[in-house]
């Protein structure tokens, strides 16, 4: 792999961009940006970062969303994004279930190692912003640097981070908005 000079960093969506549910985000008039993070993401990209989503949507393989919805919420998120004077440089998504055996599949890396691919270069350092584990979990498999945020599953995912040795230490934020001055303060590509 070679280094790009790229300053990647690697989102997941439901919870760290827009409201997460329980129910599944199934159509675009349910996917419902979080409060600041079409201007995180807009700022990230403004200021030269390569912002990449890696999202789990195993409601494709549940049969409660087609293709068709999953790119209409994503085409909604890009023009946020671009009427904000920023731009998703890509989506990676799994669109497996749980019990498919997918190497795509948070916390597995496959996502990240197709993102890896598509950019030439390697996601070791790479700052990934979560609010599950199995997000963070994801990225510490592939040398990434995790950020927890608090919003969908974050204040769970919070108390749970003592108990795993390698996230520890993960910095914790109120929001994907509030990690973006950490975000291009901290991180450039290490490899």
């Amino acid at each position: 792999m070679t280094d790009t000079g790229l300053k990647l960093v690697i989102l997941d969506r439901d919870g760290v961009i827009n409201e997460d549910s329980d129910a599944f985000v199934k159509n675009v008039d349910e996917w419902q940006p979080l409060p600041g993070s079409i201007e995180a993401i807009a700022e990230l990209s403004r200021t030269g970062h390569t912002v990449v989503i890696a999202t789990n949507q195993s409601g494709l393989a549940r049969e409660l969303f087609d293709l068709d919805d999953l790119e209409a919420m994503h085409a909604k998120m890009a023009g946020l994004v671009e009427a904000q004077g920023g731009s998703v440089a890509a989506v990676f998504y799994c669109p497996h279930g749980p019990d498919d055996g997918c190497n795509c599949r948070k916390p597995k890396s496959g996502l990240i190692d197709a993102i890896e691919a598509e950019f030439d270069t390697c996601a070791e350092g790479v700052p990934l912003v979560g609010d599950s584990l199995r997000d963070l979990e994801a990225g510490i498999s592939k040398g990434c640097a995790p950020i927890l945020v608090r919003t969908g599953k974050g204040r769970t995912t919070e108390s749970q981070l003592s108990a795993h040795s390698l996230l520890s230490d993960t910095p914790v934020f109120d929001s994907l908005l509030a990690a973006v001055p950490h975000i291009k303060a901290t991180y450039g590509q290490s490899c």
